[in-house]
């Protein structure tokens, strides 16, 4: 059996919010990390509601299916919001097996919060998780368990921040040539661009006044539709079984989506690889949902919600030129300040984006930066495709070996095989 032996939720005063301070953990953060959308606080509460890199955290209120889970801790020393408790296991469990202990428990925990739902939200107390009993072996054999989940989940987290990595090196790219002209600039400034001689030659040795404030000599002011295709006109029959991502499993960091499902197509936003997808709507916009499409079959065509707006590049710029600039601060706060409608329900028109004026660089720089970035978001797209094989692993693997089922030798041998 196990027990709670900690757990804690935010102080129940009115938090005041600062541009600096400690982050307010929320379950947007367990599941996204430190976005621009966190917020923070100078205030000091006790320490029962800090949070420390390192902590089993377990969020208890919100939708069952999505919002009920188990989680550790990997960012900043911070706060905690009222819908978290933090946990800890009784003595005698290993941290480690009683973490894959909960998530092998998380049916349970969201049939508990599914019975207590009211108004869309259901919720697991504190008494709730005393409750609930557990058999589990002995500390020796805990361990090894651990050990088997875990070897997996460190290999997937690494392939997420090499990802990541990868995927912000090409972005830095984007906005050096592209925002900042930061080879034009050099070349102005008689300094070395950090270009081979033959990439640097494509860059002008002079900036000219326009409309958007000085850009290259030579290049275009053109508005977004212009070199950027807006909804382009994919085929779907209804009733075709394709793949579907639901606004849910849109990320908010990296452009690879949490899941893809096979649905019969019924009426949505129809996209092909190489197409970014952006969220048009409050609050997912703020949140910085986007995709970047390369997990289709070739050919395929895949489908998803009326609110995504779907980006494809006119060639000679590269696919992932959209996503970079989707990606961009600029671009991102001209559609949030395009938004229309309620206060509660703000989106994007379509038709904003022709307002949206992008300098376009000549042919053979649009080529060569496709050149500098395709591979980058190949190694990206290939570290996830294996990590995705990973998962699928432990996730069969974890019931087996909680349950007994598969003894750890056996595990050991099925992980090495893979790794």
């Amino acid at each position: 059996m196990f027990r709670i032996l900690n757990s804690a939720r935010s102080c129940r005063i009115r938090v005041q919010f600062t541009p600096v301070g400690k982050p307010v953990i929320k379950i947007a953060e367990l599941k996204g990390g430190i976005t621009e959308q966190t917020k923070y606080t100078e205030q000091e509460f006790d320490e029962s509601v800090r949070v420390r890199p390192g902590d089993l955290l377990f969020s208890w209120s919100g939708q069952p299916e999505t919002s009920i889970d188990v989680f550790w801790w990997r960012g900043p020393e911070g706060w905690l919001n009222q819908h978290i408790f933090r946990v800890t296991p009784a003595n005698g469990i290993d941290r480690v097996f009683f973490f894959y202990l909960l998530r092998y428990l998380k049916p349970n925990f969201v049939a508990i919060a599914r019975n207590k739902q009211t108004t869309g939200l259901g919720h697991v107390t504190k008494r709730d998780l005393e409750n609930i009993q557990a058999a589990y072996p002995s500390l020796r054999e805990q361990r090894a368990i651990a050990h088997i989940l875990g070897t997996l989940d460190d290999k997937i987290e690494l392939n997420r921040r090499m990802s990541e990595t990868l995927e912000a090196t090409a972005r830095a790219l984007f906005e050096s040539w592209f925002v900042r002209f930061d080879p034009v600039r050099a070349k102005v400034e008689d300094r070395d661009p950090g270009l081979p001689a033959d990439l640097a030659a494509l860059f002008p040795d002079r900036l000219v006044d326009a409309d958007l404030g000085e850009i290259p000599e030579g290049w275009e002011i053109a508005p977004l539709p212009a070199v950027i295709e807006v909804n382009p006109r994919r085929i779907l029959q209804k009733g075709e079984v394709a793949p579907y991502l639901d606004m849910a499993n849109m990320p908010t960091r990296g452009h690879a989506p949490s899941e893809v499902v096979l649905r019969p197509f019924g009426s949505g936003t129809r996209f092909i690889n190489g197409d970014t997808l952006l969220a048009r709507i409050t609050p997912c916009l703020e949140n910085g949902k986007t995709a970047f499409v390369d997990f289709l079959e070739p050919d395929q065509v895949g489908w998803g919600s009326t609110e995504y707006i779907v980006l494809r590049p006119r060639p000679p710029l590269p696919e992932e030129f959209a996503y970079c600039l989707a990606r961009s601060e600029e671009f991102r706060d001209f559609a949030i300040q395009s938004m229309t409608g309620s206060s509660g329900r703000q989106r994007v028109p379509s038709t904003a984006l022709e307002h949206f004026m992008l300098v376009v660089p000549p042919a053979a720089v649009a080529q060569q930066f496709g050149r500098q970035i395709k591979p980058l978001f190949a190694r990206s797209s290939a570290a996830l495709a294996e990590s995705r094989t990973l998962a699928a692993l432990r996730d069969t693997l974890l019931p087996k070996l909680i349950s007994g089922e598969l003894r750890v030798k056996d595990a050991e041998r099925l992980v090495a095989a893979t790794t």
